[in-house]
């Protein structure tokens, strides 16, 4: 439909990495046949391909990665593309190598793509690549047309990212139909933007009276601006699926009535793992909706209500549900006004999980109560914890021993961020003190919590010789000019792995040579503000 509602967001500024553009991918293309088809160490080890070859396979190779990293970032909790471009190039670089081992040695067999691509991709029908474009009746006859070839292999299929018009769907209907015996995923995310409501729900009837009976295992709904009639227009296709695993609606403008609406037409969740509704005007009367459903699934495994306008009241019924699911691995709540109550009633819920691996609450209004609640319960669970974002939350140091005893205690942390918060130079140690042992470590964002010298050097030298180590943060803090020099030496042998400092002020919001009580209060670098974080780095045994 014509409009969405996104959330105002408090996070910066972000690129999104993904998707990458057609001259990018095509460059891709270009450089991987020449791998394939020049002098290299894994060309003469196996066989180099000819030019004509190589050009096919490369552009293969390209699509099946580029169809893999996709659907990750459908799913990818951070959302800015980094982990997809990643797997985009390793899926692309490990093709690459099964084509060359699998290249015959003599000419009279070829070797194709779909011979070393997962046969789960070869079931795949996506038409979502390119630019977004509008479709009509004719131009989905020829589109869908291997949908059509009797004994086609296809379970799962992609219409993202193309606008379905009443005679498009007209056409796609019987076909799906015809497929939803042999179905098992569905993507129509982002399927009727541009059209006007009428016509965008018309299509979505046809889908989902399409679609009714199949025997689904994913479900994306996503980017469809739904709201609570579209969510019903999908009423027949949502309630007769009985095994579904992973629900995605995502920015789809789900209010709090449209929230009631998937709580009642989705009555079958037992088998759910996976339910996502990022970026949605939810509120609290809607979060409490969500929590009936959540209830209702035990095997959830991931669950993201993030950016979805979720205060105390509605919060508190989320987190109570969550507390059900004992299987859960995965929990994204970021960006909503939680607030130390609820922070309470979370705390209660994650003191069951067991088997988390990635925990995201920033930007809930925790505070140092609700903080401290949820460090000391994590602290006793999840012991496989490798995720843990807590930024934007008006923690301070207050909050620090808590939080670094949890820390210590998750020895397979990688990813740790506190960022836009006030820990301050003692906060900091505390942290830095926690992160000693931890060989699995990779990023550390500490940005915004007003550190000065003292607590971004200490944090430097204790992620410095980590081997999976990748990016410490220190922006946006009070770090003196002399302490950012120190810094870049500390890292001048690997200077990728410290953020940029460009929002660093030197001089401090409290730096008042007229004011020394002041700057000794705020941790400062004052004299005994500074002699005092001394003798505490003098105790700090860094490794």
């Amino acid at each position: 439909m014509d409009a969405t509602m996104p959330n105002s967001q408090r996070r910066p500024f972000s690129i999104k990495l993904w998707p990458p553009s057609e001259n990018t991918r095509r460059m891709l293309v270009e450089r991987m046949t020449n791998n394939l088809s020049s002098p290299t160490i894994f060309t003469r080890k196996y066989r180099s391909l000819s030019k004509e070859d190589a050009a096919k396979n490369a552009e293969q190779i390209e699509d099946a990665a580029f169809t893999i990293a996709s659907q990750h970032y459908e799913k990818e909790p951070d959302g800015d593309g980094s982990s997809a471009v990643q797997l985009y190039a390793k899926e692309c670089s490990k093709l690459i190598l099964e084509i060359l081992k699998k290249s015959p040695k003599t000419e009279e067999k070829e070797i194709s793509i779909s011979e070393v691509v997962p046969a789960v991709q070869q079931n795949l029908f996506d038409i979502s690549k390119g630019q977004r474009a509008f479709i009509e009746a004719e131009e989905a006859e020829e589109l869908l047309k291997p949908l059509k070839e009797p004994g086609n292999p296809y379970s799962k299929i992609c219409f993202s990212n193309r606008s379905f018009s009443r005679g498009a769907a007209r056409v796609a209907g019987p076909i799906l139909a015809s497929l939803k015996d042999q179905l098992t995923e569905v993507d129509l995310s982002d399927f009727v933007a541009g059209r006007v409501e009428a016509e965008a729900l018309d299509v979505m009837n046809m889908f989902s009276e399409a679609l009714e009976g199949s025997n689904l295992k994913f479900l994306n709904l996503s980017d469809n601006a739904l709201g609570e009639k579209g969510v019903r227009a999908f009423g027949k296709l949502l309630q007769s699926q009985t095994n579904l695993e992973e629900l995605f609606l995502i920015n789809d403008g789900i209010s709090q009535e449209a929230a009631r609406a998937v709580s009642e037409l989705v009555p079958s969740t037992g088998k759910l793992k996976i339910l996502h509704f990022h970026n949605n005007m939810t509120g609290d009367e809607g979060a409490v909706a969500i929590a009936e459903i959540v209830k209702r699934s035990p095997l959830l495994e991931d669950f993201r209500c993030s950016s979805t306008r979720v205060c105390s009241e509605g919060g508190s019924a989320l987190c109570e549900a969550l507390g059900m699911c004992s299987h859960l691995k995965k929990l994204d709540l970021r960006d909503n006004m939680f607030g130390p109550e609820a922070g309470l009633v979370l705390s209660k819920a994650l003191s069951k999980h067991e088997n988390l691996t990635e925990v995201y609450l920033s930007y809930l209004n925790l505070e140092d109560e609700g903080a401290i609640a949820i460090a000391n319960a994590l602290k006793d669970s999840a012991p496989s914890l490798g995720v843990l974002e807590m930024a934007g939350n008006d923690i301070t140091g207050e909050a620090a021993p808590a939080i670094a005893s949890c820390i210590a205690a998750k020895q397979f942390l990688s990813k740790l961020s506190l960022g836009e918060n006030e820990l301050m130079d003692e906060g900091a140690i505390e942290i830095a003190k926690a992160l000693r042992g931890h060989n699995h470590l990779k990023e550390v964002d500490m940005n915004t919590n007003a550190l000065r010298r003292a607590g971004a050097r200490v944090l430097a030298q204790t992620v410095l010789h980590k081997d999976q180590f990748k990016l410490l943060n220190v922006n946006g803090n009070f770090i003196s000019e002399e302490g950012v020099d120190e810094l870049k030496d500390i890292f001048k042998k690997s200077p990728e792995l410290l953020a940029s400092l460009e929002d660093n002020d030197p001089l401090g919001e409290d730096d008042d040579d007229d004011d020394e009580e002041e700057e000794k209060e705020s941790g400062g670098e004052g004299k005994d503000g500074e002699d005092e974080l001394e003798s505490k780095l003098k105790n700090l045994d860094v490794k």
